[in-house]
């Protein structure tokens, strides 16, 4: 029997730009007293690693990857550390990788849909990026780490907005809902939060979207831009044909996946009671029925796409065309 989504470990990527208050954030996290036990994977870059020493004494257990930056070389260390965290007694109610400061997000995001063992035990709950309030929109100018760490969130820390007036800060949320309008935006101070907005966030959830945009389920699509950054949604109120929807999305991932940071969607496939529900990762793609739809739902395919160069108009079509 494969694991329901329900039963699977829920993981959280923890980025964000060099000083921003990761580290802050993962001390929060495990200082508070919220009866959970978390395993917690740190990552630095550079010979020695000293985020461990910042990290403060607690019962959950730190695994330092010191070989430099998560990327696809260290994916094969990811794997195994979190491999022989799945075989030990003594169950915790979640994993957090703390990714590096110059990292970007997708190798490790990507970890749990590419290995077999890892994804069937564990689940991407969420990105979590914490950002500099003072600094993001020169980040966001030089280093294009920042763009990616903001664009793949489901979860944004704005923090240090105490060092910021008000207009600067109206003005980087705009900035940032320019790059990714999906992402829920909590503002902080020393990274000062309640840990129910970090752990647990179910990655697409429809609720939250909503209520950052209230026509997303109107249908029609609605799309940000940056300079080369943008997203896109759709919708789609007829139910779609599993058989032309995961041939086209497999073969859109394949050719654009270079330029899709994210995809997500939840989906009505004919005659089927229950909701599908898909996020991925440039080429990488996982998916799970999630629930049947409840009597009061209207039955909508909702889809969202985050990347550079993105064509709208190709996706839109390549969508609609797969209804049954």
């Amino acid at each position: 029997m494969p694991e329901t989504q329900s039963d699977k470990i829920p993981v959280t990527v923890l980025t964000g730009y060099l000083g921003a208050g990761k580290t802050t954030l993962l001390n929060r996290i495990l200082s508070e007293p919220h009866g959970k036990k978390y395993a917690v994977v740190v990552n630095e870059f550079g010979e020695i690693g000293i985020d461990n020493d910042l990290v403060v004494g607690a019962d959950e257990e730190v695994f330092e990857m010191n070989n430099g930056c998560i990327c696809c070389t260290v994916r094969g260390d990811l794997i195994r550390i979190i491999d022989g965290l799945l075989r030990r007694k003594g169950d915790f109610d979640g994993i957090i990788v703390e990714t590096t400061g110059l990292a970007d997000p997708a190798p490790v995001a990507q970890t749990f849909f590419v290995d077999e063992i890892v994804g069937a035990k564990t689940s991407l709950d969420a990105v979590v990026t914490v950002a500099d309030a003072k600094w993001l929109k020169e980040r966001l100018k030089d280093a294009p780490e920042a763009k990616n760490q903001i664009a793949f969130a489901d979860v944004i820390l704005l923090n240090k907005t105490d060092l910021v007036t008000d207009t600067e800060l109206k003005d980087v949320e705009m900035r940032i809902r320019a790059i990714n309008p999906f992402a829920r935006i909590h503002r902080t101070q020393r990274s000062d939060i309640a840990i129910d907005k970090v752990l647990g966030q179910g990655a697409f959830d429809l609720d939250r979207i909503t209520a950052i945009d209230p026509d997303f389920l109107e249908g029609g699509h609605r799309h940000f831009h940056d300079e080369d950054m943008k997203s896109v949604s759709f919708a789609s109120d007829k139910p779609l044909d599993p058989d032309k929807f995961f041939p086209w999305i497999q073969e859109l991932t394949q050719r654009e996946g270079p330029n899709i940071l994210r995809s997500k969607g939840i989906l009505a496939f004919k005659d089927d009671p229950d909701r599908f529900v898909f996020q991925g990762v440039h080429m990488i793609l996982d998916g799970d029925h999630q629930r049947p739809w409840r009597a009061d739902e209207a039955k909508t395919s909702r889809i969202v796409f985050i990347g550079r160069h993105l064509d709208e108009k190709a996706l839109e079509e390549g969508f609609l065309s797969c209804t049954a």
